[in-house]
């Protein structure tokens, strides 16, 4: 049976991702495959090659035909080297910085939030500025107006009590008690 090394094309409209899989010759490029080996995807930078050197070697090894696509693969990751025994072995793969943890970007961010003006905005409205120079700076002349006001309610209050007091001693068992 003739094998071939080739990618197999999954994923969605412009976002593929191909799988590296050994299958026969004749069968279809999405069609049944005998191993998966591998896996390439070239939407991200850099782009993601996983290859299993093992599985790959071992069906070089027996015969398989890469395509164009995988060889140029293989050539990246240094399993072609190896199977020619070319120098170069280690390959020209790339890999992406590691990303860090969650927990350690949610920190820095907790952080950074704690190091920021607890007042809120930068620049305050009119009337929050008023209500805020009101509060730092108290005002002694407004004080005696105040008291004035206060003063000059208080007697009007006095004259209603006793009135309402003389109507409630009127009653008539106020007056039998009188009696």
């Amino acid at each position: 049976m003739a094998t071939k090394i080739r990618l197999m094309r999954m994923g969605k409209i412009r976002t593929p991702f191909y799988r590296i899989v050994v299958t026969d010759s004749r069968k279809a490029r999405n069609g049944l495959s005998i191993e998966e080996i591998g896996r390439y995807v070239p939407g991200q930078e850099p782009s993601i090659i996983e290859v299993n050197s093992a599985r790959a070697l071992y069906w070089l090894g027996v015969g398989a035909q890469p395509s164009e696509a995988v060889e140029a693969i293989l050539k990246v990751t240094g399993d072609w080297q190896k199977f020619k025994g070319l120098p170069g072995t280690e390959g020209t793969l790339r890999v992406a910085a590691p990303k860090p943890h969650k927990s350690v970007a949610y920190e820095a961010a907790v952080k950074s939030a704690m190091d920021e003006p607890k007042e809120g905005a930068t620049t305050l409205k009119k009337k929050a500025q008023e209500k805020l120079a009101a509060k730092a700076n108290p005002v002694a002349e407004s004080e005696p107006e105040a008291v004035a006001e206060v003063v000059a309610s208080e007697p009007e209050a006095v004259i209603e009590t006793p009135a309402a007091d003389v109507v409630a001693d009127e009653t008539p068992a106020a007056e039998a008690a009188a009696e």
